[in-house]
């Protein structure tokens, strides 16, 4: 649990920012949590915009804690950026609180509940997953440009430019997924992961996706969710499962022993992004170059 201490100088540090502010030496200061909000606003952005993330490569949102490190760049920030939907679990108050007093909001807050996937076991909460829609993803950059031209009015212009086409190569991506995914027989179109991160994925694509845990790598997982899981990966011959890389490959290695108990042989597909992309300044630590990595992992692994 984030101490009280951490809270009350994170609030402290905050109230002397106004909800606006001027772009210092031609930059303007954006704090995401997540590299894929990160990559999102450099896209936007471009050079008009001086862009980190609070969390890197492999960094399990759900799990993530602020640290006393954060403070002075959630300080520096001129607008803080996070996923929202409870996806930074132990954030998530400390981000709520702040943007009373500093320009910091969720990406996900222009998507309507009626096309957010309901949480299985969590009352009352959302999948946070939206990323893996490109359409869907494209809802929460269309947020960020508009939070980034209230901000900052005088260059708003290149921001919806910079968004026309960020927007445009999104929805190539999103024709590329499909195209690929076709190339999976019907009956072998079933994702296995570590934990239930790739829901939208599922939806979006139709494919049908299983995870050990539930949408927060929080939850636990018993035999019987083990037992469960070896079952299905047998009755449907299911021939590749997936290690997620901000994940324990723990959970899959269970399930693996769990098939070859019963005389069913399945491999390691390949670890997938699932909440945190590649190292920064790979084609992997884009969101394009992600999304397009993983797909075509799956796809190899399945067809």
């Amino acid at each position: 649990m984030i101490s009280r201490l951490i809270l009350l100088s994170i609030i402290a540090l905050a109230m002397s920012c106004s909800t606006k502010k001027e772009v210092d030496n031609g930059k303007l200061k954006v704090l995401s949590t997540t590299g894929m909000l990160h990559d999102a606003v450099l896209n936007i952005g471009g050079d008009l915009v001086e862009s980190s993330a609070i969390m890197g490569p492999g960094v399990d949102p759900h799990l993530y804690k602020a640290t006393q490190g954060d403070l002075s760049r959630l300080r520096e920030a001129d607008i803080v950026v996070y996923n929202g939907l409870k996806l930074e679990g132990k954030m998530e108050d400390i981000l709520e609180k702040l943007g009373k007093t500093k320009p910091t909001f969720p990406a996900a807050k222009s998507i309507p509940d009626s096309i957010l996937l309901n949480a299985v076991n969590y009352q009352n909460a959302f999948d946070p997953h939206i990323w893996f829609d490109v359409s869907l993803w494209s809802t929460a950059v269309q947020e960020i440009s508009k939070q980034l031209q209230a901000i900052n009015p005088e260059n708003a212009e290149v921001y919806k430019a910079n968004s026309r086409s960020y927007l445009s190569a999104l929805d190539t991506l999103d024709t590329y997924v499909r195209q690929r995914i076709q190339e999976i027989p019907p009956t072998q179109r079933v994702l296995v992961t570590a934990h239930d991160a790739f829901g939208y994925f599922g939806r979006a694509y139709g494919i049908e996706v299983k995870g050990l845990q539930g949408i927060s790598t929080v939850s636990d997982f018993g035999l019987k969710d083990i037992a469960e899981l070896t079952d299905l990966i047998i009755s449907k011959d299911i021939k590749a499962i997936f290690v997620e890389t901000s994940v324990s490959d723990k959970a899959i290695k269970a399930v693996i022993s769990g098939c070859e108990g019963k005389g069913h042989q399945v491999e390691i597909g390949g670890y997938l992004y699932s909440d945190a992309m590649g190292e920064f300044g790979t084609t992997e630590g884009t969101y394009i170059g992600m999304v397009k990595a993983n797909v075509d992992l799956i796809v190899e692994a399945l067809k």
